[in-house]
């Protein structure tokens, strides 16, 4: 048994050692920094959360060089943040198929402090799943829950298989159960909309929405499928909605058919396939039923 775990021990040893070089400290907010991994040649990717600053955003590398970084993007639906760096002569980090990975898989997190240089933590993946939604409006094309933590400064940090291979990069701020692994396919998906536009697209209607129950009185007047609906809080100025007609006050019932409750409803079917195209909002407005096309609109990330 102790031959077995001096085995085990020095393959794990092997494994950070071979990892850790691409991964990289990133200074953008004050106090405790975050990770990044040398995704792609002179691209860093880390966590959007991390960076409370667009400029003077500075990364040591695993040479301990400190480098410029400049911000080419950002998303926060999906907590992924692209840096470019010149200069970087780091490894690129060894990415694999989000497609492969299986609850209980051992994983690693494999961060780095400016301190203490590589920080490891190790677990299995405790949970996966298919497509899921962020609270902050993101897709991931997989839940990935880690056993392993998540340390502080370790977000942004490379989640690794026994092979070494990246499942994705840590964050600690998409679930308030454990820390996730923003999946490879999403960070490439991500990255490749940051290099081309600057910000990740998203559908906008530009209303502010409230569930509220439907009176059980315009529930048998109309014979509504549902109980509840939104009401219509706020209109901005000059958005999809506004050009549409949709006033305060309003009651969103439906989309395209589809019952709208509450704000997950509306997400879940406003994907960015939707952007351009015109969807039937079905409203109660003044005791009535009205049916309003509205076009959905685009509000993109937020850019350097």
């Amino acid at each position: 048994m102790a031959t077995q775990l001096a085995e085990f021990s020095k393959e794990i040893a092997q494994l950070v050692d071979r990892v850790a070089p691409g991964v990289v400290v990133v200074h953008g907010r004050r106090h405790i920094p975050s990770s990044g991994v040398h995704w792609r040649k002179n691209l860093i990717v880390t966590v959007e959360h991390a960076l409370r600053r667009d400029e003077d955003i500075t990364v040591i590398d695993s040479n301990g060089q400190t480098l410029q970084a400049t911000l080419v993007g950002r998303d926060p639906g999906t907590d992924i943040a692209l840096l470019k760096v010149e200069g970087l002569t780091v490894p690129e980090i060894d990415q694999r198929s989000v497609g492969a990975s299986k609850v209980g898989d051992v994983s690693l997190v494999v961060g780095r402090s400016p301190n203490s240089g590589p920080n490891v933590s190790m677990g299995v993946l405790s949970a996966v799943s298919g497509p899921w939604r962020t609270w902050r409006g993101g897709q991931l094309d997989q839940y990935i829950r880690l056993g392993a933590e998540v340390f502080p400064g370790s977000s942004g940090g490379a989640v690794v298989d026994y092979q070494g291979r990246v499942v994705g990069i840590a964050t600690s701020v998409l679930s308030r159960v454990a820390g996730l692994a923003i999946p490879t396919s999403t960070i490439n998906r991500v990255v490749d909309l940051l290099l081309s536009k600057g910000s990740v697209p998203r559908p906008f209607l530009g209303v502010g929405l409230q569930t509220i129950p439907i009176p059980g009185s315009f529930q048998e007047k109309f014979t509504l499928s549902t109980d509840s609906g939104m009401m219509v809080l706020s209109v901005e100025a000059g958005s999809s909605a506004d050009k549409a007609g949709i006033l305060v006050g309003d009651i969103l019932l439906s989309i395209d058919g589809k019952n709208v409750e509450e704000m997950d409803d509306l997400q879940s079917y406003l994907t960015v396939e939707m952007i351009g195209k015109r969807v039937e909002a079905k409203v109660i407005r003044g005791g009535e039923i009205q049916h309003i096309a509205i076009l959905v609109g685009e509000r993109g990330g937020i850019k350097k």
